[in-house]
């Protein structure tokens, strides 16, 4: 299985894509956070410049904040400047939208995005709507160094469930999902993508498909526990966007909290009840997937962090990824916090890469 980073797009620090191309890593996915991060074309143009082999692109793009001709383009140019090793990840954007107080596109809106720029990705004609008018829309002057579409740029589709991941099947080069518990799980997954791929009377060749996983992971040293310091400055910040997306999805539709959360939900409630309505929106997500504000430091108990992240010895994590990569899981991408991901890179790079 290979192991790429999933990058907090920040423009000021692009050295880290680079020391993670010396270090071993397949993959770059610059998230795409419009309230969060530095823009991810903006800060993916510097990398394409700054590397040679990493494979980079959106990870993911978010469909409801750009027009799918603006998403094409975008990427296309990155195509230019690093061909052959762009790829374009995207997702409805649950943390891009919520944190403006919209909601993700729902699956209808997905759908007629991905179907819209699946073409325009290759450079090929597509049909955009406005309204109940229907509009043929390509690149017209795709020479001359503008854009590059003559190398290929797969899309990766993001989804968390049975309708989602269908999209997947239905449009996707690939898959972008969440860290499947169990091989059994991953089984789960291939049969919501397999069933969309049956929409387009398209058969999913399992070898062929990318799949990938985002997650944080700590290797455990001899004696220390589960939530030492150390392992919660790395991996405590996935644990709380885990938290923060289970919230918004209680606070938005109704949904029970996952049965690792209840030891902490009600404490998490209370605290969330003293932040003034209007503005909860900006509050979920504070220190999204980059650090954990003193606050919510408590949250942070064993059994979450060993539900949300992939935290054990080398051997253990080792038989973990092995038994996901023969499920058919193809890459995972890590996310440790702000402060300790270049010892999380050293640290994966020496005991994982390479022996996976």
């Amino acid at each position: 299985m290979e192991i790429g980073i999933c990058v907090a797009s920040q423009i000021s620090d692009v050295d880290y894509v680079v020391e993670a191309e010396k270090l071993g890593f397949s993959d770059a996915w610059f998230a795409d956070s419009q309230m969060l991060w530095s823009d991810c074309y903006a800060t993916l143009a510097i990398a394409a410049e700054r590397t040679s082999r990493i494979n980079i692109g959106t990870g993911v793009a978010i469909a409801g904040t750009r027009l799918p001709s603006v998403h094409a383009a975008g990427i296309a140019s990155i195509n230019q400047i690093a061909p052959g090793r762009t790829f374009f990840g995207v997702g409805a954007g649950n943390t891009a939208m919520r944190v403006m107080g919209r909601p993700p596109q729902r699956i209808k809106q997905f759908k007629e995005f991905l179907k819209e720029v699946k073409p325009l990705l290759s450079g090929q004609e597509s049909i955009m709507k406005v309204g109940e008018k229907e509009i043929p829309i390509i690149h017209i002057m795709p020479e001359k160094g503008f854009v590059n579409f003559k190398e290929t740029i797969p899309m990766y589709v993001s989804g968390f469930g049975p309708k989602s991941l269908g999209l997947a099947g239905e449009y996707g080069d690939g898959a972008v999902l969440t860290l499947p518990t169990s091989a059994d799980m991953m089984e789960i997954f291939w049969n919501m993508i397999e069933e969309g791929a049956k929409a387009s009377k398209r058969k999913i060749q399992r070898d062929e498909f990318l799949t990938t996983a985002l997650t944080a992971i700590s290797i455990v040293e001899e004696g220390e526990k589960v939530d030492s310091e150390r392992i919660k400055k790395e991996c405590g910040p996935m644990a709380m966007a885990a938290i923060h997306y289970s919230y918004d999805q209680w606070r938005n539709f109704g949904h029970p909290p996952p049965n690792f959360l209840k030891e902490i939900w009600e404490d998490y409630n209370s605290m969330l009840n003293k932040f003034p309505k209007e503005k909860l929106h900006q509050r979920i997500h504070s220190g999204h997937n980059c650090w954990v504000i003193p606050e919510e430091e408590k949250f942070l108990t064993p059994s979450i962090l060993k539900a949300t992240c992939m935290i054990g010895t080398k051997e253990e994590l080792l038989n973990r990824i092995s038994e996901l990569s023969n499920a058919g899981l193809n890459k995972l991408m890590i996310l440790p916090s702000l402060e300790s991901r270049y010892e999380v890179l050293n640290k994966v790079s020496k005991d994982l890469i390479g022996c996976t």
